[in-house]
């Protein structure tokens, strides 16, 4: 059975799994749990959010050397929440995700589905799946057994993941919820880690900490060997406290993994009632395709010369 992508009334993507529908979600929150967390945890309230976007649309007015959608409060919200609504702090947020885009040029440029296909055709990524019980965006990496570096660099794992998380970064609901991420390492060898450096996995924490503008609630490692440990050490170094304890080592047992994630949001194959087949990485690729455009204009914004700012 082949899973298709589906269109509804107003041309958004979707694939049912199940009883689960499952698309990007653009719209604005408006549950009543969500919008009361949103001010429970993100500060967000009206009056609060109108100062946060007059600050930080001055801040960025005043940074002539970048250049990005000043007026656009969705694109500003998306740096605003995780900031938990101080100008300063997404301002900075801001600052650091385009230098990092700029000094990492190799890894950040072009990113748009029609350049990264790779890790998704070999299923390498998705966040094609419900949310968890805490209505957290879900990525799962698959980077043991399902991932043949020579075939899918590990720059192109890398581009991939950032642009997934591009796309959830794009939606309400996740900047508010946040992320979580699995990392199925089944069959990891040392033909994988001797793919990473300490200067990749340092560039690749600084990101996560200090650039990408999203919550990540945890990190969920599984189906680990032992051999895991010479690859979490090239890490480990790099990694602060609040981070560090978000990482979580589940090894094959799967109530482990149940006892954060609800069944309702995990496959088959890691005790999940999710049911079978799952979705592919093409399906996911396929439905990132459609918003292609997006992903071009998103590429076009950063450090620029400053002749070149409107």
């Amino acid at each position: 059975m082949t899973m298709e992508i589906k269109f509804d009334g107003d041309g958004t993507p979707f694939v049912m799994w199940g009883d689960n529908r499952i698309q990007l979600e653009k719209h604005q929150v408006k549950e009543k749990e969500f919008i009361e967390k949103a001010e429970r945890e993100l500060r967000e309230t009206p009056e609060i959010v109108e100062k946060a976007l007059a600050d930080l649309k001055q801040m960025l007015t005043n940074d002539s050397s970048l250049f990005v959608p000043i007026k656009d409060d969705e694109y500003l919200m998306k740096f605003l929440r995780p900031s938990k609504f101080y100008p300063e702090s997404a301002f900075k947020r801001i600052q650091a995700y385009y230098k990092f885009r700029k000094s990492h040029d190799s890894y950040c440029s072009n990113l748009m589905p029609s350049v990264v296909r790779s890790a998704f055709d070999h299923s390498i990524i998705s966040i094609l799946s419900p949310r968890d019980q805490h209505g957290r965006r879900i990525m799962l990496v698959d980077s043991g057994e399902r991932w043949q570096p020579r075939l899918v660099s590990l720059a192109e794992v890398f581009r991939g993941v950032q642009l997934a998380l591009e796309s959830a970064m794009s939606e309400p609901m996740t900047q508010i919820n946040g992320v979580i991420v699995i990392l199925d390492v089944k069959g990891l060898s040392l033909s994988h880690i001797m793919q990473f450096t300490p200067s990749f996995a340092k560039m690749v924490v600084d990101w996560i900490q200090d650039c990408i503008p999203i919550r990540l609630k945890a990190v969920h490692i599984i189906n680990q060997p032992f051999i895991f440990n010479m690859l979490f050490a090239i890490f480990k170094p790099f990694l602060r406290e609040k981070l560090r304890s978000r990482i979580h080592f589940h090894g094959s047992d799967k109530q482990s993994l149940l006892s954060h994630v609800d069944a309702k949001a995990l496959r088959k194959r890691h005790g999940g009632l999710l049911p079978e087949p799952e979705i592919t990485g093409e399906v996911l690729w396929k439905m990132l395709q459609h918003y292609e455009e997006s992903f071009k204009v998103a590429n076009s914004y950063g450090y620029v010369d400053v002749d070149k700012k409107n």
